[in-house]
């Protein structure tokens, strides 16, 4: 063991706590304390070792990643088995591409030794796992052309992180400080322009109105033409489609309620602090309250983005013990600023126009999944071979 280049590094005293993310990416972001033994040299990573993680809960159990040198001095937990290979038989990437489906094809759930509140994989059962082999040069390029989809998916990762940063960043500046003012005043709700008001939610809407479900038994109530949802549905800003369909009769026969388009969708039961502006007239179930916004004093796009701003504050008030919910009443009691209409309107445009550049990159980041799932179906199997 060199001695010198030890004791000039922090890692005498401070070892890197090793995770793997679900798409085969080293994850580096915390730190232990360790006593550092003296064969340390033989538990450090090296570029292409293959860390498996063998201990973790039945769904996450398998994931693998390739380490490629993210840092200097760093080992890993007794949950991550470390795999070395012969390469000039086998490319790691190869093995890594390979165990990342049979992940995702829930193999190692399959396989492993389950435990009250988690799951292993013995070393010998690891050492079992078959996997196709062609010639060395074809497993390179496979693994090269993934690589490269990789990495344009953590690009967009980037570029999504970005933007969800700037979308932060301007909530709190837009719904605390507006546009273009110079006087300020302090309110129960913090530090706003001098011109604003402070008001209850209940004070800028006409009504609340809850959910439910037509009962799942009867076929008459379902698969009619009046769009239905529950809060699962809530993926971004706006509804545009219902989850379900039910008909006239399972609406009169249920406490699910009708909402007019252009209005908000709050989720005070499961999901609490999701919300939409529903595009469509739509039903909805228990889990959600539907809000009619009364237009004249506010724009729906501008509540949305104070309930979100407010998620946490929503969660708050959530009771009960099995299923936690918040009272229509205490939604109605959530304090908000009120801007004139007008800068409600520029406030909620501009955040709503980085949210649709969010919306863009995520969607953009699923089609690549898409595209390296199918490479992966066809690539790893042998249905599509590469030249080489």
């Amino acid at each position: 063991m060199d001695t010198k280049r030890h004791q000039s590094a922090e890692f005498q005293r401070i070892g890197r706590l090793l995770d793997i993310a679900t798409d085969g990416r080293v994850i580096l972001d915390s730190y232990i304390r360790v006593p550092i033994p003296d064969n340390i040299d033989r538990y450090l990573l090296k570029p292409g070792d293959i860390l498996f993680n063998n201990t973790n809960s039945v769904d996450l159990i398998g994931k693998t990643a390739i380490f490629r040198g993210e840092c200097d001095f760093c080992t890993y937990s007794n949950h991550i088995t470390r795999i070395k290979v012969d390469e000039s038989k086998v490319a790691p990437e190869w093995v890594l591409y390979n165990f990342i489906k049979k992940w995702q094809g829930r193999y190692f759930r399959q396989v492993c030794v389950r435990h009250v509140g988690q799951a292993g994989i013995r070393s010998e059962d690891l050492m079992k796992t078959l996997i196709p082999l062609p010639p060395l040069p074809e497993q390179r390029k496979i693994a090269e052309i993934l690589s490269t989809v990789d990495e344009a998916i953590q690009k967009v990762d980037e570029a999504i992180k970005k933007t969800e940063r700037l979308k932060k960043g301007l909530m709190q500046e837009l719904l605390t400080k507006g546009i273009g003012h110079t006087e300020f005043k302090d309110t129960e709700i913090g530090r706003i322009p001098k011109e604003w008001k402070v008001v209850r939610l209940r004070d800028v809407c006409l009504s609340f109105i809850g959910g439910g479900t037509p009962s799942t038994t009867n076929p008459d109530y379902w698969n009619g033409d009046i769009a239905w949802m529950t809060s699962a549905h809530i993926k971004g800003r706006v509804i545009t489609t219902g989850q379900k369909f039910i008909t006239k009769e399972g609406l009169r026969n249920s406490t699910s309620n009708l909402i007019p388009k252009d209005n908000l969708l709050v989720a005070t039961r499961v999901g609490i602090g999701k919300a939409a502006i529903n595009k469509i007239d739509i039903a909805i179930s228990q889990d959600l309250t539907g809000i009619i916004i009364d237009k004249n004093k506010s724009a729906p796009d501008f509540l949305y983005w104070c309930i979100i701003n407010n998620e946490r504050r929503l969660k708050s008030l959530a009771q009960g013990s099995t299923i936690k919910g918040i009272l229509r009443e205490e939604l109605g009691r959530l304090k908000i600023p009120l801007p004139p209409l007008s800068e409600q309107q520029k406030i909620a445009e501009i955040l709503s126009t980085v949210d649709k550049k969010l919306e863009l990159e995520r969607k953009r980041k699923e089609k690549l999944e898409r595209i390296k799932k199918g490479l992966m179906n066809d690539l790893l199997t042998g249905r599509e071979r590469v030249k080489v």
